[in-house]
């Protein structure tokens, strides 16, 4: 093995440790202060809009995972680099280290609400890093091509100083969980809804179709918190302010005692492509936003609620939207059991007809009353559009592309939304030949999705299906393709089947 070869390993060694201890100090300094996840933050609030798309589209769901793990990949990296460095010179290996700890603590510091001691993990981890890679460089350069005693010496010191790395870590993360609100979620009890709960129609499920309702574990997650926000129930709090004449603010135990309702709403993600699947149907538990908004009296001109995240993340809804008397809830409950952590617990909102990224604000406790003139929301200077009305799309689950199907009759379904609109009808087309109309399969409400059927007759070759939906307001989707940027994708879903 060569020197440099094993300077890089002293050097990705002296990483691990490093990061690995300074994940036990986040557990007492807060879970972002690890500079893993304030450098991942820090990225994902300043990627650029067509990044941001490639990685969802790349990665779906899994995008804060693959955020994560590539910049651990670049800091293993930078680490191998310092330990070559360090034979040649300690004081450049010390500049990179210190330029690591740089990096750390400005992307800690600057997280939202974070305090001075949120710099510890960054300092401490940068410490140690020196620490270890000044006892691991003297071993790499002691190992001579025929002295086992030395290689051993190096490995073991590599493997053990590596190992303390990888435990601290997964302790860290460990004692982070268990410090999260898991118990607080189990002990709180839902409260009923004071109106009757909407029930599933028979026949709402089509076979072949994604489920009619989401479950909890399968509903889509996308926002930008690398590690879900721990609120504790009994400290929340949302505060409504800004351009209002009455400004409020409940608690917890005050929001339980509210009115509640339990409605079926459909939620869609703006960076969802055509055909995609970050969109989902749950059953909702909350308080009419309506009410609260009417309660804090908004001034005339104040055409935008800013809701603010316990993160610092911001959406801004139109007040108007809010106030039209759609089912916009401040939602404490998902699918009969309290919001799960990811989803926004405690609370978070639930608007029909907006795209998430101007509604759906998760873990919520604040509410601006201001103007669209005068606030961007945080996805807005970002590129993307202040208004998030969502589109009338249309989806094909059964069969696949790619798929292959006896001749004979081959049952094409799927699912159509145009949320607070409704779908009124689903075409199908194979081929060239005519659009022709699929069958509606009854649906809670126009504020979900309704999924659709269609009997064809297959014949061999090769075919194209597509399909396209219109709203109850007799608008139908537009053919011509767009990406999500800046206002929703665009475009008729299609897939190419093989029959036999």
């Amino acid at each position: 093995m060569k020197l440099t070869l094993r300077a890089g390993l002293a050097g990705i060694a002296a990483a691990a440790v490093a990061v690995g201890l300074a994940e036990i100090v986040a557990v007492f300094t807060g879970p972002l202060s690890s500079p893993l996840l304030a450098v991942g933050g820090v990225v994902v609030d300043h990627v650029p809009a067509p990044v941001k798309d490639f990685g969802i589209s790349v990665f779906g769901t899994h995008d804060k995972t693959a955020l994560i793990t590539g910049t651990a990949i670049l800091l293993a990296v930078y680490a191998g680099l310092v330990g070559i460095v360090a034979l040649r010179s300690w004081l450049w290996a010390y500049a990179g280290i210190a330029l690591f700890a740089v990096i750390g603590v400005s992307a800690a510091v600057t997280r939202h609400d974070a305090g001075v001691f949120a710099a510890l993990p960054s300092l401490i981890a940068a410490a140690v890093a020196i620490f270890a890679l000044r006892r691991l460089v003297p071993l790499a350069e002691a190992v001579e091509p025929v002295d086992s005693d030395s290689r051993r010496r190096f490995l073991v010191g590599v493997g053990i100083v590596a190992g303390v790395g990888v435990v601290g870590g997964f302790a860290g993360r460990l004692f982070t969980s268990s410090r999260a609100v898991t118990e607080a979620r189990k002990s709180v009890v839902l409260p009923k809804s004071s109106a009757a709960v909407p029930t599933v129609p028979a026949g709402a499920q089509v076979a072949g179709a994604t489920p009619y309702v989401s479950s909890n574990e399968s509903f889509y997650r996308i926002d930008t918190s690398l590690y879900p926000p721990q609120v504790d129930p009994a400290t929340w709090q949302l505060r409504i302010h800004g351009m209002v004449r009455n400004p409020i603010t409940i608690t917890w135990e005050q929001l339980l005692q509210r009115q509640m309702v339990e409605r079926y709403v459909t939620l869609a993600c703006v960076s969802n492509e055509v055909g995609g699947d970050l969109i989902g149907n749950a059953l909702w538990l909350g308080t009419a936003l309506k009410d609260l908004l009417d309660e804090a009296d908004p001034l005339p001109d104040a055409d935008q609620a800013v809701a603010r995240s316990v993160d610092g993340w911001t959406c801004g809804s139109p007040t108007a939207v809010l106030r039209d008397g759609r089912d916009a809830l401040l939602a404490i409950g998902m699918n009969g059991q309290p919001l799960p952590v990811e989803h926004g617990f405690p609370v978070r909102m639930v608007v029909p007809g907006l795209y998430g990224y101007v509604s759906a604000c998760k873990w919520v406790t604040e509410i601006e009353l201001t103007r669209f003139t005068d606030f961007d929301a945080y996805w807005v200077p970002r590129g993307w559009s202040a208004l998030g009305p969502i589109k009338t799309e249309s989806r094909i689950d059964t069969p696949k592309d790619g798929a292959k199907r006896p001749a004979g009759q081959v049952m094409i379904a799927g699912v159509a939304w145009a949320q607070h609109r409704g779908i009124s009808k689903v075409e199908v087309q194979v081929d060239d030949n005519a659009w022709e109309a699929a069958t509606l399969a009854p649906a809670v409400s126009a504020d979900t999705w309704v999924q659709w059927s269609y009997a064809w007759q297959g014949t061999k070759g090769d075919h194209r299906i597509q399909v396209r939906a219109t709203d109850a307001e007799g608008q139908t989707q537009t053919e011509e393709g767009a990406p999500p940027a800046p206002d929703g994708a665009t475009g008729w879903h299609s897939v190419e089947v093989t029959v036999d």
